[in-house]
């Protein structure tokens, strides 16, 4: 099976704002994207929340595929999204 390119990938992301809420999205590159968030310059429910850092992503081929997730994961408790980022997290740092 042929792999698109890194550039073709879409991702769903969450991102933990500093007064612990998350924010989900969807990116073609979720750490640009948290950048953004950081500047003031992205989602106008993060920026009196700011610094937000990634917690978890995930890839797509399609951005409709992705658009599905990101919907189901806004969806999602607190806690489901809590547990998510944890476990991401520390697959993560075993890399």
């Amino acid at each position: 099976m042929n792999r698109p390119a890194q550039a073709s990938w879409h991702f769903v992301y969450l991102a933990r704002a500093n007064d612990g809420s998350f924010y989900c999205g969807y990116a073609r590159a979720p750490e640009a994207r948290i950048k953004i968030h950081n500047e003031g310059k992205g989602s106008k429910s993060l920026r009196g929340r700011l610094p937000v850092r990634l917690v978890y992503q995930r890839r797509f081929f399609s951005k409709s595929e992705a658009l599905r997730c990101e919907l189901a994961l806004k969806r999602r408790s607190h806690t489901y999204k809590g547990a998510l980022a944890r476990r991401w997290m520390k697959r993560k740092s075993l890399r």
